[in-house]
């Protein structure tokens, strides 16, 4: 559960989706920026506000209309906001990181080399360029060679990859077969189990399959016409014949999956399976054979998150013809890989995933896709030279100051709940208890040692990364759950909860102005990280953290009449976020942003009381005619300053389980303090009576 929208992964899946690590595939909305608040705009940024816009009709025009009227979106940006000052920010420092050691030559730590050899040998587009197709003729070569289905198997069981996270929905809609995600397991949170999650689609959910509008349709003939140019570009013979056969078989992979918002009850994902309960529950696949090519013959038990699709989709693979299925195989690694591939092939995957169906007309700088690829497969060790560099022990101590007030809030705000029960109430604030709050950087860093760097190998590099990442997975199974483990690194411009370690991580990139400003008044860094906090402190109790005890186990540690009550509330602000139309043909989908519009909305509340628990008693500095309170609510409001391509947000709407940015800004409406704050009235466009506001902790 991540807090911001997940950026374009410019590297190898420039088509993903997803922001809350929230973990948030998008990877995030912060990597867009223009227009930023200058550095020594030290408060809230009123040049960006619209004070013609009264904020009781909407809010988030209010704090950011000035901005919204004078920004351009970049050709190559799909959406630009606020937080793109931090990233763009980030990624310059990571970029200045890496240059330096890819200059480090023969003195260089071992650790710099791979770093600078890493990205040298994406940087060289001439290299690349000569090499042609040679680094994937071999795997073309033994997918062609595939002669039955328990071959077929194998094969599908080598394409396996840890590249999945279901709780922060990180590459969740995986082009593999099925995806593998290794985290404490649901029932035994001590120890790590083997999550399989659904796969098999390259657009990026299954409504882009499914849905029947012109839209979509359109998006689908053209994504056959791509998937046949990227044949023809590889070499095959009939790539249109073969085009049609492997976006059938999608669109029945498609028809078998479920759907985000049904992902979203772990309650539902919590099945185990044994290896002989596969041949039963999910027939039409040899699983001894695939889990045997996966490395994974030896692993006892499976958390299977969607049974309903993995018995569909082990069905087409008796129900479809092998030719159809070595076209599916053939057709993914050349679209994973094709950034890294020559010219003509990267830049008609662009073509399609950034023009097409992102409606950007350019691609991000080299450079920048280069850092991507960089932070990715040895991102602790930018990291660890990032957070020295960059990231203050007084920082630090003045982040964790705030997250403890903030903590401090939520434990008052529980103990005063009328509607909960005693017994209820003790659990909760046991997962405050143990909740283990990571700021700027992790305890530990990742060994990459075992992982093979080479000066001019970019394909064999990421081939390499890919597998050290499943292979370093695989081999955590059942080991000891280390609570302290991070999932983002510090130059990540986000922040994560983690509800199976009841874990939050705030890096270090994310923990600067506009967010943190030690300059700015207290007003305006509450409202603004401060809601960021709130916002991770807050799933520990959301629709899905709910459901995870103060050891990360999914345990009900509710009584009935509390966690009626909850559905109550939680489904009244679902049926809110429904009435919000981005497009007259589009609606925002309540319960599939059910989890993140909860954490939004405690988030700001609990940080508004975590500022005025700061002020210790004293009055609040104003600025300009802004009094504390004012101050904090546009701070938050300023949070979500965003520009969106239309394409963007319509897939956003689809896909991810974060609400657009102008809806996440206007929760306030249902926090009593802004009332009072702007002095809102009956008649106003946002306006809720007291019944009406949407209430939970």
């Amino acid at each position: 559960m991540t807090f911001l929208l997940k950026v374009l992964n410019l590297a190898l899946k420039p088509t993903e989706v997803g922001v809350c690590a929230c973990s948030l595939t998008f990877a995030l909305l912060a990597a867009q920026v223009q227009n930023a608040p200058k550095p020594d705009t030290h408060g809230v940024v009123v040049a960006n506000m619209d004070p013609a816009v009264k904020p009781g009709d909407n809010f988030y025009e209010y704090a950011n209309g000035d901005w919204i009227k004078r920004t351009e979106i970049p050709a190559d940006r799909g959406r630009i906001g606020v937080f793109s000052t931090l990233a763009d920010q980030s990624d310059k420092r990571t970029a200045a990181l890496i240059e330096e050691s890819a200059k480090g030559g023969a003195q260089a730590s071992p650790a710099s080399r791979k770093i600078g050899d890493l990205y040298n040998s994406y940087m060289d587009e001439a290299g690349i360029d000569a090499k042609g197709l040679a680094p994937l003729e071999p795997h073309l070569k033994a997918i062609a060679a595939i002669g039955n289905k328990k071959e077929l198997a194998a094969a599908l069981g080598e394409t396996l990859r840890a590249d999945v996270d279901a709780l922060n929905n990180t590459n969740f809609h995986t082009a593999h077969f099925f995806g593998l995600w290794v985290a404490p397991g649901f029932n035994d949170s001590e120890h790590y189990a083997a999550y399989l999650l659904q796969g098999g689609l390259e657009l990026p959910d299954r409504e882009y399959y499914l849905a029947d509008n012109e839209h979509m349709r359109d998006l689908r003939a053209k994504y056959q016409a791509h998937v046949s140019a990227m044949l023809k570009l590889a070499g095959f013979n009939d790539p249109d014949a073969r085009a049609e056969r492997i976006v059938q078989l999608e669109h029945a992979i498609a028809e078998v999956h479920l759907s985000l918002a049904d992902n979203e009850d772990i309650h539902k994902a919590d099945n185990t399976w044994t290896q002989s309960d596969f041949a039963a529950k999910a027939p039409g696949l040899d699983w001894t054979t695939y889990f045997k090519a996966a490395g994974l013959s030896k692993q006892a038990s499976f958390i299977v998150w969607q049974p309903t699709a993995f018995a569909g989709e082990s069905a087409l693979v008796a129900s479809t013809p092998l030719e159809a299925w070595k076209d599916w195989l053939a057709y993914h690694l050349i679209e994973d890989y094709a950034p890294v591939l020559p010219k003509a092939l990267a830049d008609e995957r662009y073509a399609y995933f950034g023009a097409v169906l992102q409606g950007t007309p350019e691609q991000r700088p080299r450079w920048q896709r280069g850092v991507v690829i960089v932070n990715r497969h040895l991102g602790d060790d930018v990291g660890q030279m990032y957070a020295q560099r960059y990231f203050s022990p007084q920082a630090k101590a003045e982040a964790q100051a705030m997250v403890s007030n903030i903590i401090a809030a939520f434990r008052k705000r529980i103990e005063a709940l009328s509607w909960m029960a005693a017994s209820t109430k003790a659990e909760a604030q046991a997962k405050l208890n143990t909740l283990y709050v990571g700021v700027g950087y992790p305890e530990t860093w990742l060994d990459y040692s075992a992982y093979e760097v080479k000066p001019d190998d970019i394909f064999g590099n990421i081939w390499r990364g890919n597998l050290f990442k499943y292979h370093r997975e695989v081999g955590r199974l059942g080991e000891q759950v280390d609570r302290k483990e991070w999932s983002m690194d510090p130059q990540t411009v986000n922040a994560v909860n983690l509800p199976l370690q009841n874990a939050l991580n705030f890096p270090a990139a994310v923990l600067q102005p506009p967010f943190f400003d030690p300059h700015a008044p207290a007003a305006v860094n509450y409202g603004a990280i401060g809601s960021v906090i709130g916002h991770e402190i807050s799933h520990t109790f959301d629709s899905e953290g709910s459901a995870f005890d103060s050891k990360g186990s999914v345990r009900n540690w509710w009584t009935p009449a509390d966690f009626d009550h909850f559905e109550a509330a939680t489904a009244k602000l679902a049926a809110q976020f429904d009435t919000y139309k981005p497009f007259p043909d589009v609606s925002v989908n309540g319960k599939q942003t059910l989890s993140e519009n909860i954490a939004d909305l405690a988030g700001v509340t609990a940080a508004n009381d975590g500022y005025h628990a700061s002020l210790a008693g004293k009055t609040a500095p104003t600025q300009g005619s802004f009094n504390g309170d004012q101050q904090f609510f546009i701070a938050f409001g300023q949070n979500w300053a965003s520009k969106t391509r239309e394409a963007v947000l319509r897939q956003q709407v689809l896909v991810d389980p974060h609400a657009p940015a102008q809806y996440r800004a206007d929760t306030v409406r249902n926090v009593d303090a802004w009332y009072g704050a702007f002095d809102v009235k009956p008649g106003e466009t946002l306006y809720l009576t007291p019944a009406e506001r949407v209430r939970i902790w």
